[in-house]
């Protein structure tokens, strides 16, 4: 297949670039920059000029391919709705090139999204519980299948790890330095679902071969790390104290970070694994941690 693929640069989108050409799909990149394009020429992808705010590049890239993987996001969280409104749009001008066709397009949700009241695992069948903006991406997912569009929905959960991860483990990593403690809220119990990005990269390409359509898969590895035992690794390999703290503490030793480190968001995926043969088989992330390779 001739993959379209945006986020091609990105953490996980580089990791989904030569997971998809070893297995024999030719892979056209999104690239907004000189250096993108040249990163992406030396990975073995083919370069397609453009970004997910430039709408007529992202439909004339989907136009000329056999499917579609969106992975791109503006993760700035200063700018967070607009951000979440500019990916509804890029989604509509993907799926819109691919109306009328049975050609597949696979995009980016949050297992963070389905966080089930009761505290048990969520489900890939699980509808979102959340109302945050985030929720556009499911939402412009939905508007396109009743349109005839073959769409689905990958739901990363929030710690994707592994070499090269820039977002929430090192952002904690990062707040336990500068606090000298390393901190997690009440008993610490609230749990993380996680995967590791080379297992997220293997299940994009899956579902883009193989998918169903309408369907949501979870690319789930560890179900709920509690946030206590992330702390833990953390204050171990900075050398400084493990600590609890109230809510009203951890709102001033996180930051806008307060929200995410207070997250129970157990999650499945128990029917990806099911239904498409995923098996996550790479490092667990206290495992990643431990290797030591977050704090070089």
């Amino acid at each position: 297949m001739r993959i379209f693929l945006t986020g091609a640069t990105g953490f996980v989108g580089s990791a989904i670039v030569p997971e998809l050409i070893s297995a024999g799909h030719q892979v056209v990149g999104l690239a907004r920059s000189d250096e993108n394009a040249k990163s992406l020429a030396a990975a073995g992808a083919q370069v397609h000029r453009g970004s997910i705010e430039d709408l007529d590049s992202l439909r004339s890239g989907a136009a000329a391919a056999d499917g579609v993987i969106h992975t791109a996001f503006n993760h700035d969280f200063s700018k967070w709705a607009e951000n979440c409104e500019n990916d509804r749009l890029a989604i509509e001008a993907l799926g819109s090139a691919l109306a009328g066709s049975n050609r597949p397009l696979v995009i980016t949700s949050g297992t963070g999204l389905v966080t089930q009241p009761d505290g048990r695992l969520a489900a890939e069948d699980d509808a979102p519980t959340s109302t945050v903006p985030r929720i556009k991406s499911e939402q412009a997912a939905t508007a396109l299948a009743a349109r005839g569009v073959h769409v689905s929905v990958v739901r990363l959960p929030p710690s994707v790890h592994g070499d090269g991860d820039h977002g929430f483990v090192p952002t904690l990593i990062r707040i336990a330095r500068e606090k000298r403690a390393a901190a997690y809220v009440g008993d610490g119990g609230n749990r993380w679902p996680a995967v590791h990005r080379l297992d997220a990269a293997h299940l994009y390409r899956l579902v883009i071969e193989r998918g169903t359509a309408g369907a949501r898969y979870h690319g789930v590895g560890d179900e709920g790390v509690p946030f206590r035992d992330i702390a833990t690794v953390i204050g171990q390999r900075l050398n400084v104290p493990v600590v609890s703290k109230t809510p009203e503490e951890a709102a001033e030793h996180f930051g806008w970070f307060a929200h995410f480190a207070a997250l129970d968001t157990p999650a499945s995926s128990e029917k990806t694994q099911r239904e498409l043969g995923w098996r996550p088989t790479h490092a667990g992330l206290i495992a990643d941690l431990q290797r030591g390779a977050y704090f070089d």
